[in-house]
């Protein structure tokens, strides 16, 4: 007999052999389908209470709980919303139905949020959901400099609070705000709490920030010049800091980054390469993880759902339609379907969940076909032409849109730049830029798009300047200290960084970032290989992220020679 014939019996009050009667409510039900729902009543039924007992008092659900745990027994269907989920939640577990538990679960995890993060989290502490917890945890982690802003950031225990800045995975962009959100929990009950900084001011890394934020905002606080412990803290901060003596402890080690940055295959010398190297955004240093299958250049690359692509591309004897993937938690490569078009120096981006691969060589022609991967069918399908051919050229998403500028069209160096809507399955062109660019860097930085270095025809650039789809107008920013084409060209903690490449004479492993802020460039740590025609993704809160970036341990050796 099917769950809707029994539930149809149950609303009708037919054949139904035992109530469940929570306060004054009272549901009619079959003891055989709560018991093959629920082990709580199986044992409630068969060896906690008389065969011929009809009625049985609950007083551990309310009764609209209840209406849905024992719809959820007919139906195998329940309703988790915000208002129920929490209560819902200790009686499926109470009543050790998972099915229940597990959806309650996967809500709360679902909605996650900064100002609530910490609220669950503590709820698990309570009632133990493993997973949950986790997620909750590495939520609160991930997100740090949001989540101290809420006002659930006040509800943490000084130990809790403590244990969470002792964390190298902690996700700062600048150590500031740790000690900012150290000052903000303390002065929220001053009274009560001052005492507690003697516990959390050491675990703020200060000689992560400044002398002269130290000295502007740290030594100016009276909790912190009061305190002989924290004054000896700050005095070594600003003495390491001047002398310049480097990382010597954990307290002066940087974070693990949210982010990392990696730098696929290219052009070294005379040939083409399998070198991977991943950056390390706090450390500033790059290292060698793990290398590419096989040597491939002028490809691209794309992150998606826990894998990096690499698509297409040439290797001096083969123009390649293939697509490799590697699985980052695994650490295993796995071919994924080829395209339908061979494509060496190709556009490839990532919109709502599929790979766009774009323009590009054959080996005969350049292209002005497009197409689109879905990693759900395992299929590359063709999308509408580009209305120019593009080798060289690179691209971007922004605002639900795929931009694709400049690049070589087999006679000359483009300034045009075009975008594709999903929605209406067409390309668009806009106003071109104010140079010509092929082999340059395209990215979707600031509500802009940036176009970056590349060759007009006779020279290599440095120049840069940024498209604003609002005013369809493009406007010059500041230039690199590098010129280069045929790079990595990627953003990580908001600036954008421009990785290798050829500067018009030979390959390079300079690497520079820009802050839109500031429209300042910035020179950052070479990489370990000088390479061009190379490609870099960026990969986010891997859970074996650790594997992925400078052991700390190895950070004074690698760092300083120590």
């Amino acid at each position: 007999m099917s769950g809707s014939v029994f539930n149809e019996l149950r609303l009708e009050g037919a054949l139904c052999d035992a109530v469940i009667k929570v306060q004054d409510v009272e549901f009619q039900i079959h003891k055989i389908i709560l018991c093959k729902c629920s082990p709580y009543f199986r044992a409630l039924f068969v060896h906690w209470s008389d065969p011929d007992k009809k009625v049985f008092d609950i007083t551990d659900a309310s009764p609209a709980v209840m209406q849905l745990i024992i719809e959820f027994a007919y139906t195998d269907s329940v309703s988790v919303t915000t208002d129920n989920v929490q209560e819902l939640l200790v009686a499926a577990d109470l009543f050790n139905i998972m099915d229940v538990v597990k959806a309650c679960c996967n809500f709360l995890g679902e909605q996650l949020s900064p100002s609530n993060c910490i609220g669950v989290w503590h709820f698990t502490n309570t009632y133990f959901f493993d997973r949950l917890r986790l997620k909750a945890y590495s939520y609160i982690t991930d997100h740090f400099e949001e989540v101290a802003a809420c006002e659930e950031f006040q509800h943490l225990s000084v130990q809790e609070l403590a244990d969470i800045l002792d964390r190298d995975d902690l996700n700062v962009r600048q150590e500031s705000t740790v000690y900012e959100a150290v000052l903000r929990w303390i002065t929220h009950k001053l009274e009560e709490r001052k005492t507690h900084l003697a516990v959390l001011f050491p675990k703020v890394r200060l000689t992560l920030t400044t002398a002269e934020y130290i000295i502007q905002n740290v030594l100016s606080n009276e909790l912190v010049r009061s305190n002989t412990q924290c004054l000896c803290i700050t005095t070594e901060a600003i003495n390491r800091l001047r002398t310049n003596s480097g990382v010597h402890n954990r307290l002066s080690c940087p974070r693990l980054p949210g982010t990392i940055l990696i730098a696929i295959g290219g052009w070294s010398i005379s040939s083409a390469t399998n070198c991977v190297e991943v950056y390390d955004v706090r450390a500033d240093h790059w290292i060698t993880v793990f290398s590419a299958e096989h040597p491939r250049a002028y490809h691209g690359t794309a992150c998606l759902n826990g894998y990096i692509y690499c698509i297409g591309g040439f290797d001096r004897l083969r123009y390649f339609n293939t697509v490799r993937r590697f699985n980052l938690i695994t650490h295993t490569w796995h071919e994924a379907a080829p395209m339908h078009c061979c494509r060496c120096y190709v556009s490839v981006t990532v919109l709502n969940g599929c790979i766009y691969a774009m323009g590009g060589f054959d080996g005969h022609v350049r292209l002005s076909t497009a197409e689109r991967y879905s990693p759900e069918t395992n299929q590359w399908t063709f999308i509408a032409d580009m209305h120019e051919q593009r080798s060289d050229a690179n691209c971007a998403t922004l605002y639900n849109k795929v931009y694709i500028c400049g690049g070589f069209n087999g006679n000359e160096c483009l300034t045009t730049c075009e975008y594709y809507n999903p929605e209406t399955n067409e390309w668009t062109m806009v106003r071109p830029m104010h140079n010509r660019r092929s082999g340059n860097g395209v990215v979707a930085y600031a509500d802009h798009i940036y176009a970056v270095g590349g060759f007009n025809g006779d020279n290599r650039l440095s120049s840069a300047e940024a498209y604003n789809p609002r005013t369809n107008t493009w406007h010059a920013v500041s230039s690199m200290w590098t010129t280069r084409s045929n790079f990595g060209i990627e953003v990580i903690e908001n600036k954008l960084f421009v990785v290798g490449g050829y500067n018009g004479a030979t390959v390079t492993s300079k690497v520079e970032y820009y802050n839109a802020a500031t429209d300042e460039w910035t020179e950052a740590c070479d990489m370990e290989t000088s390479r061009s025609a190379l490609s870099c993704c960026v990969v986010s809160r891997l859970p074996n992220l650790a594997n992925y970036v400078v052991p700390r341990d190895l950070l004074p050796r690698l760092l300083f020679g120590g």
